[in-house]
C-alpha cells in the first residue's frame, strides 16, 4: 500500500477557527484601538509583537489544524510528533515574545498580588522544565497516546496540555515582562542543559525500542515506504532534533549576550 493517496483536508471547524480569529483579534484590538487602556506608555503601534503573536497563532493553526493533523492522527508518528515540536519550540516562544510587556505587567499591577505570586512561581525555571517534562512525558505513554488518537475531545486536550506547559517552559527564556522576568544569562545556559536531558527517557524508549510501541501507527496503511519501526525513529529524530536546536540556540545566545555584556 506504499504510495496511496489519501484524502487530506484542513480542519474548519467553527470552535477551532472562532478560537483562532478570536485571538488574532483580540491582539490586535489591544495593540490598536485600545492601546491607551491596555498598553499604558506606549504611543506606537507595537509592530514586531504583532508580527510575532500572530505568526505564533498561524504556526499552531499549521500544527493543528492542517492535514499535518489527519496525517500524525491515523498514519505517521513523525506527524504526529512533528505536531508537537511545532507547538512547543515554534509557536510557544512566538506568542510569548508577541505579548507586550505593559500589558501583562499592566494587569498584573492592577490589585493582583496574590496572582502575581502564583505565575511568578510558574514561570520560574524548576516549575517549568518540570511540568513540561511531566505533560509531554505523560501523553507519551502507550495507552494515554491510544487514547488520545481514539477520542477526539482527548487528543484537543493532550495539545493544551502540551502547549499550555510549553508556556511555561519558554517563559524563563523569552519574557518580556517585569514582574515576571526571564532569567538570568548563566542560569539560562543551565536551564538549556536541563532541557536536553529532561526528553532522553522517552526519546531512548521510541529510538531503540525493538518494535512499534503504538498500536495505532503499527496497524496503519502504510502510506510512504516508511516501515512501523523506521517510522517511529523517525518521529524520535524529530523530537530530539526540535529540542537539541532549540536548547543550543538558546544556549549560544545567552553565552554570546552575557560576554558581550561583561567584557
Amino acid at each position: 500500500m506504499k504510495g496511496m493517496s489519501i484524502p487530506l483536508h484542513w480542519h474548519t471547524e467553527p470552535l477551532l477557527l472562532l478560537l483562532v480569529v478570536g485571538a488574532c483579534w483580540a491582539h490586535a484590538l489591544m495593540c490598536g484601538p485600545f492601546r491607551a487602556r491596555f498598553l499604558p506608555g506606549r504611543t506606537e503601534y507595537p509592530v514586531w509583537y504583532a508580527v510575532r503573536f500572530h505568526l505564533g497563532v498561524l504556526v499552531a493553526y499549521i500544527a493543528v489544524g492542517s492535514p499535518l493533523d489527519q496525517l500524525g492522527e491515523s498514519f505517521l508518528f513523525w506527524a504526529h510528533m512533528l505536531q508537537h515540536m511545532l507547538l512547543i519550540y515554534i509557536s510557544a516562544p512566538l506568542i510569548v515574545t508577541g505579548l507586550p510587556p505593559e500589558f501583562i505587567d499592566g494587569w498584573l499591577l492592577g490589585g493582583r498580588p496574590r496572582l502575581t505570586r502564583a505565575l511568578r512561581f510558574l514561570t520560574g525555571p524548576v516549575p517549568g522544565v518540570l511540568i513540561f517534562t511531566l505533560c509531554f512525558s505523560m501523553w507519551h505513554f502507550p495507552e494515554l497516546y491510544e487514547a488520545a488518537l481514539r477520542s477526539r475531545p482527548l487528543h484537543v486536550l493532550e495539545h493544551w496540555s502540551m502547549f499550555l506547559p510549553a508556556i511555561l517552559m519558554v517563559w524563563p527564556l523569552f519574557s518580556m515582562s517585569v514582574l515576571l522576568p526571564r532569567i538570568g544569562y548563566g542560569m539560562a545556559m543551565f536551564y538549556c542543559f536541563a532541557l536536553m536531558i529532561a526528553d532522553l527517557p522517552i526519546w531512548a524508549v521510541l529510538i531503540f525500542g525493538d518494535h512499534p510501541i503504538y498500536e495505532t501507527y503499527r496497524l496503519a496503511p502504510r502510506i510512504s515506504s516508511l516501515s512501523a519501526a523506521a517510522d517511529m525513529i523517525l518521529g524520535a529524530v524529530v523530537m530530539k532534533g526540535f529540542n537539541e536546536v532549540f536548547a543550543l540556540g538558546c544556549m549560544a545566545y545567552a553565552f554570546f549576550a552575557w560576554y558581550q555584556r561583561d567584557r
